[in-house]
């Protein structure tokens, strides 16, 4: 879940920076970080339980 919510940060921050400024192009690394995150963040595996 904090990766997601990171994720969806991350392009909140992009979109803002590409549509209401003149964006540079280090900009898209938040893009690509948010996507890295958001795949990681399903994939991930879970905690190993011990009983």
């Amino acid at each position: 879940m904090p990766y997601n919510l990171a994720a969806a940060a991350m392009l909140l921050l992009w979109g803002a920076g590409v549509f209401f400024f003149a964006a540079p192009g280090w900009i898209h690394i938040l893009l690509s970080g948010a996507a890295a995150l958001w795949v990681y963040g399903i994939v991930k595996p879970k905690a190993a339980t011990t009983t």
